[in-house]
């Protein structure tokens, strides 16, 4: 049986994942509607995948015979100005998932719940390969400046890009 304490920390973090799959839908929205195609494919992608993370969520608290809380999901920014803008809060965003994790991970060790500690190794790595993901883009977006040409080769090139690919 999972113990409150754990189940409250994870059913807080199942909120976090499902408003980051709203936040990179509506990041891919703006993308698509000012003609990034490829880095909307991206973010889109990226949508569902943090939707899976608050499925996997939800499937091992019911396994472990708690209850998952599904809660309401907040509305995310809309607008932004530039590709640096969105990925500048993805990055910020991700390194605050990474924190929610941690704590979560230090209070299994607190509470000596350490089949839940084994569970979240795998969203400790997961935040891992996000943040440099999320770094990595920002360094190409960097790199480019305002060079239209550079752009388009980044949003053509960008569905191509996972943490594995990218540079160390």
């Amino acid at each position: 049986m999972i113990k409150d304490t754990i189940l409250d920390a994870l059913n807080k973090q199942i909120k976090l994942e499902g408003d980051s799959s709203q936040l990179y839908l509506a990041m891919a929205s703006w993308a698509e509607v000012k003609g990034l195609e490829g880095t909307a494919n991206f973010l889109y992608s990226h949508a569902d995948e943090e939707r899976m993370h608050m499925l996997k969520l939800i499937k091992f608290i019911n396994e472990r015979g708690g209850k998952a809380f599904v809660p309401q999901i907040e509305e995310p920014k809309q607008d932004f100005t530039t590709l640096k803008e969105v990925f500048t809060a993805i990055l910020n965003h991700e390194c605050f998932v990474s924190e929610s994790i941690n704590e979560i991970v230090g209070l299994t060790l607190e509470e000596r719940d350490y089949s839940t500690h084994n569970f979240l190794q795998w969203y400790v790595s997961e935040q891992i390969e996000e943040e440099k993901l999320a770094r990595n883009i920002l360094d190409k977006l960097e790199m480019i400046g305002s060079d239209k040409g550079g752009l388009y080769l980044f949003d053509r090139d960008i569905v191509t890009l996972s943490a594995d690919t990218t540079a160390e």
